[in-house]
């Protein structure tokens, strides 16, 4: 079977594709087909939602921070034993870095790569044939990414939907979608982006209405018909992230949730053997495990009863002593000594290294990373390069005294500075490693 497979794109963020991605996903799943749901960029919310529309498992895709050779692994594995692979773009369509040609990190260079064509998501709020002029110039802007057809969304009225239909398929473009402005549609979001899937009471009630819309607004057998044949070629997983340990501790709660769905795929597939606990339980890491991963999340939310687990606290000091214990982002800051969440209240954090992070005064930290280990570490040997993606609002208030772990820089190469510490069998940092470079 060769699977089929489509990109959704937008304008920009808040266009609206996360909604229709899961509406499409949801809806062809509940006809009986095999689908899968894939996300351009480094993205780990996302994933989460196409997973629990479809059942099988979301992966990311990721032109800059992925070598050609595992990209091409993990989409073969996407088609693999599935009918229809729907790519859901990050940011905008073409958004990317500046980088050499096919590494920019954009849904386009996934378009190029594979042949694949897009369904174009344009949110007409406030305007009517002027979409016609947004879509010609994705239609136009570079001949080898191919716009196959159109969704109206956040239509105000049956008026509306003709004046832009209407300018838009005059240009040759395909109209196979119109949705009416609905806010219950919207997903929830926080400061990192989507409420995760795990956090909905309701989560399968809404996906349901999503794919309801679909069915009542998408001509889904003309958004099939667009599919391409999806056949990547051949690749190779030399290039992931090898298994930190061969029995992984795996911090997995509401504050810990951003572990990439490729990157924990791959250790098993590799024979280890994941072993989750939950902190906010005030559960500790088994201690028949070889090592303990923090993943990011949102400790920030959760810092005071993060604080208050005193047996977690205690059975992360005994398993520092003899093992190690790797923290990215969220668990970076976990890791160290205190934590200050959104109303300034300070709260101790495991300590196990010395700096200290806020998250009352906001900035902003968003980009992709190479990172070069000063020492061995559960990311890899020293010397190795690691390529991952940093993104929180957190900042450091006080820095300690442990050694730095790694040595960044930006996903253009300029240096960044030394990034995360290390202290005994302990590391961590803001940086969510991807692949190995």
């Amino acid at each position: 079977m060769t699977a089929r497979a489509i990109i959704i794109g937008a304008p920009r963020s808040g266009s609206g594709k996360t909604s229709v991605t899961i509406g499409i996903l949801r809806a062809l799943t509940r006809r009986g087909l095999k689908v899968r749901g894939a996300k351009s960029g480094p993205d780990y919310i996302d994933p989460g939602f196409h997973t629990a529309a479809t059942g099988l498992s979301g992966v990311n895709l990721d032109s800059w921070a992925m070598s050609p050779s595992l990209l091409n692994a993990l989409a073969a594995q996407a088609a693999d034993d599935t009918d229809f692979v729907i790519l859901e773009s990050a940011m905008g369509l073409f958004d990317g870095i500046p980088a050499s040609p096919g590494r920019t990190g954009s849904a386009a260079d996934l378009a190029r790569l594979y042949g694949l064509p897009v369904l174009l998501v344009l949110d007409v709020s406030g305007q009517s044939t002027t979409a016609a002029a947004v879509a010609k110039g994705f239609a136009t802007y570079d001949p080898d990414v191919r716009m196959a057809g159109v969704v109206l969304n956040r239509l105000g009225s049956e008026r509306h939907r003709k004046l832009s239909g209407d300018a838009i398929e005059a240009i040759g473009l395909p109209v196979v979608g119109a949705i009416l402005r609905d806010p219950s549609l919207n997903l929830p979001e926080r400061h990192l982006g989507l409420v995760q899937a795990g956090e909905y009471d309701d989560l399968m009630a809404h996906l349901d209405r999503l794919a309801d819309t679909a069915e009542k607004s998408l001509d889904l057998d003309a958004v099939m018909a667009l599919a391409t044949p999806f056949a990547p070629a051949a690749g190779s997983f030399a290039d992931a992230l090898r298994p930190p340990g061969q029995r992984i501790a795996l911090a997995e709660d509401a504050a810990f949730t951003f572990l990439y769905p490729h990157v924990a795929a791959y250790w098993r597939n590799a024979g280890a053997e994941i072993v989750p606990f939950s902190p906010l339980a005030d559960e500790t890491p088994d201690e028949d495990c070889d090592v303990c991963w923090l993943p990011g999340g949102y400790p920030e939310l959760h810092a005071g009863k993060l604080a208050a687990a005193v047996n977690f606290h205690a059975g992360m000091a005994r398993f520092a002593t003899t093992k190690p214990i790797h923290g990215e982002c969220g668990g970076f800051m976990v890791l160290g000594e205190a934590l200050e969440d959104a109303s300034g209240e300070t709260h101790r954090m495991l300590g196990l290294l010395g700096h200290s992070t806020s998250f009352a005064r906001r900035k902003m930290n968003l980009g992709y990373r190479e990172a070069r280990l000063r020492a061995d570490c559960p990311l890899g040997a020293q010397g190795a390069l690691i390529r991952g993606h940093e993104f929180h609002y957190a900042h450091m208030t006080a820095t300690g005294n442990d050694e730095p772990l790694a040595d960044l820089a930006d996903g253009q190469g300029n240096p960044l500075g030394a990034s995360g510490y290390r202290r005994g069998h302990v590391s961590g940092t803001f940086f969510h490693a991807i692949a190995r470079s």
